[in-house]
């Protein structure tokens, strides 16, 4: 959460209006249910997605901060974005393929891992998850990707000062790209 106060402090600090979702403290199901599968007939959102979707409607960029769990997004979000993100918010199906619903949007990423960086990025995972997250939620959706910071050696009883090293990476961040 420190990151993403970070980010969220710098955004405004620019003048950026920044809507924050906590989905652990939201309690957002992330269970992709069979009522909402685009094929499946009647099929539509349910409450808590479409409240979020009206949430995001004007939003430009969209950061995701999270941790690594298994060198991959922790199942609550990847269910955030199945959900949100997906048909009538994402993209729309056509009968020649998925039209992407969110081109002039931009996509940030902030992770964080347990893992040193350096073994994160020569293991590849840091390649692979922003192969198979960023780069495919961005192209399937029409956004682009502008940026991916990784945090390592993130555990519990980090030091304070290596937190706001962290933070001020974010900062950082922000000032180039908000």
């Amino acid at each position: 959460m420190a990151m993403a106060h970070a980010y969220a402090g710098a955004a405004t600090a620019k003048g950026n209006a920044v809507l924050l979702r906590d989905l652990y403290r939201m309690e957002f199901d992330p269970c992709l249910h069979a009522d909402e599968l685009p094929w499946a007939h009647g099929s539509k959102p349910r409450g808590d997605v479409l409240t979020e979707r009206k949430l995001l409607a004007g939003v430009d960029v969209f950061a995701f901060v999270y941790p690594f769990w298994f060198n991959a997004p922790p199942a609550i979000l990847k269910g955030y974005v199945d959900r949100v993100f997906g048909t009538g918010f994402g993209y729309e199906a056509t009968s020649s393929g998925n039209k992407p619903l969110l081109g002039g949007k931009r996509l940030v990423s902030v992770t964080s891992s347990g893992a040193p960086k350096h073994w994160v990025e020569e293991t590849g995972a840091l390649d692979a998850e922003r192969k198979l997250f960023d780069e495919h939620i961005a192209a399937v959706c029409g956004m682009s990707v502008i940026d991916h910071l990784h945090f390592g050696r993130i555990a519990p009883g980090i030091r304070e000062d290596a937190v706001g090293i962290c933070a001020a990476a974010v900062r950082a961040a922000v000032a180039r790209i908000a």
